[in-house]
């Protein structure tokens, strides 16, 4: 395997520049990663399927269209000329993509560094874009989604996709990581950002074997309240917010909910055995 990798690695820097790959091949890693991710959430949506759903309400075709295109205009014209201009920074701190790949050791180290960074940044961004001004000028597009789906994870202003994005650029960019660790990184934080908008709270959900992680149940409470009242302003793991207290209604209704299931469990009538 490790020799599969390492030969398709070294057709790509024979056959491409380095300028090339961390620009429109890290383009297309994110846009393959996110749609193909993404779209079965949306088919699951367009043909009703409620099993697991968080909220009952399903997004209109008209809804999802105007997101799937805006999308598209969003990452042509923010997110691929950001890839570009971020090269000569990434450069001047080491970044590469030559031969040999780096270890699993150095790669799993640095994406989890990464994941830290990016949880605090992101929370504290967040936390400001639901300040008045800011939400209605600019953070009230990614919220006009009340019942998320996965590809609406990065529906967002303009504005935001900067000030947000440099949360998932910031440790990448001081640590100038090899071109694969890149891609693995765009590739985990994407997936992470589309199951957490997915709308579906599933048996195998991660957050149902790791509390720490907040997944689609954590988030989904989020878009559904007032603007200053949601709470769960994290993005992949719920220790800031735990920490802030700005959870706190999640955890009660969770509570709530938990204690409501429990009564109803014990209230349902048992069949009588002769």
């Amino acid at each position: 395997m490790a020799q599969i990798l390492e030969n398709v690695w070294k057709y790509l820097i024979t056959n491409f520049s380095e300028f090339q790959l961390a620009s429109a091949g890290t383009f297309i890693i994110h846009e393959s990663v996110f749609f193909l991710s993404g779209l079965p959430y949306l088919l699951m949506e367009h043909w009703g399927m409620k099993k697991y759903k968080i909220q009952e309400r399903m997004n209109t075709p008209a809804a999802q269209e105007k997101c799937i295109i805006k999308l598209i205009i969003y990452h042509l014209c923010v997110n691929l000329p950001l890839m570009v201009v971020s090269y000569p920074l990434f450069k001047y701190m080491g970044f590469t993509s030559a031969l040999p790949l780096p270890s699993w050791k150095v790669v799993t180290i640095q994406i989890c560094s990464y994941f830290i960074l990016e949880d605090f940044i992101f929370y504290w961004g967040h936390r400001i874009l639901h300040t008045k001004w800011l939400y209605k000028h600019i953070h009230s597009v990614h919220h006009e989604y009340a019942t998320p789906f996965g590809l609406t994870s990065e529906y967002a202003h303009p504005a935001e996709i900067l000030f947000l994005g440099f949360a998932t650029v910031f440790g990448p960019a001081i640590t100038g990581p090899h071109l694969f660790t890149l891609w693995l990184w765009v590739s985990v934080r994407v997936l992470e950002t589309v199951e957490a908008h997915c709308g579906y709270d599933f048996p195998w959900s991660l957050s149902r074997f790791l509390p720490i992680y907040g997944g689609a149940d954590f988030h989904d409470y989020h878009h559904r309240l007032l603007y200053t009242k949601s709470g769960n302003y994290s993005s992949t793991f719920t220790y800031m917010d735990w920490i802030f207290g700005t959870d706190k209604g999640y955890r009660k209704l969770k509570a709530l909910k938990m204690a409501q299931e429990a009564h109803d469990k014990l209230s349902a009538p048992t069949e009588k055995v002769e």
